[in-house]
């Protein structure tokens, strides 16, 4: 069984464009769509997210044109591609065209800042509760080990990371610079390589 090439492009456009927040929710839909049908099954679903992810670009716009193919091949694949994208992006551009109109209001400057104010509150205080484990004393490593703390590690990473950032690195290579300064430092452990185990 398999859809028209009507009812496939009705599907991706209604499934792919009505989510905010990411391609994997509307891909989720589109599953659940599609194997309610009959149309996929769960080992067909498993191969397109694999092959997705595996492809550069959007991991959705990917999964959707393998379902436009699969079914009416470039008749379905680039119609289905149009319409998962194009809609979603006239959104987007009415929206950068309204908020540039209202953008000269200086209450609006101002609910702008207050609502990126609020997003770095909410950021740094997720990373305050991922790092503060980190931060806790521990017990010292048995005799004769050596370790650099959890906490130094850290308050260097930490400082190395800022330093970075003032310098105008790019993220990825301030997250490269710090996962290597991370594993540079010695872990736990004794001299001869024996995991320490805190008891």
């Amino acid at each position: 069984m398999r859809p028209s090439l009507r009812e496939l492009l009705t599907a991706i456009a209604y499934e792919a464009n009505r989510t905010v927040g990411g391609g994997l929710v509307s891909i989720e839909l589109l599953r659940r769509r599609f194997t309610a049908s009959g149309w996929i099954d769960s080992a067909v679903h498993g191969v397109f997210i694999a092959v997705s992810r595996f492809t550069p670009g959007t991991v959705v716009l990917a999964y959707v044109v393998m379902l436009g193919w699969r079914f009416h091949r470039w008749r379905g694949a680039l119609p289905a591609l149009a319409a998962a994208s194009i809609p979603g992006s006239l959104i987007v551009l009415a929206l950068a065209a309204t908020l540039a109109e209202i953008d000269r209001y200086a209450a609006v400057r101002a609910l702008l800042a207050v609502g990126i104010l609020v997003a770095g509150v909410l950021v740094v205080g997720s990373a305050w509760h991922l790092i503060r484990p980190y931060l806790e004393k521990s017990e010292g490593p048995p005799e004769g080990g050596h370790y650099v703390s959890s906490r130094m590690r850290v308050l260097v990473v930490g400082a190395i990371a800022v330093a970075l950032v003032l310098l105008g690195a790019t993220p990825v290579r301030v997250l490269l610079a710090a996962a290597v300064v991370s594993m540079a430092m010695p872990a736990r452990g004794t001299p001869e390589g024996v995991p320490y185990v805190e008891k």
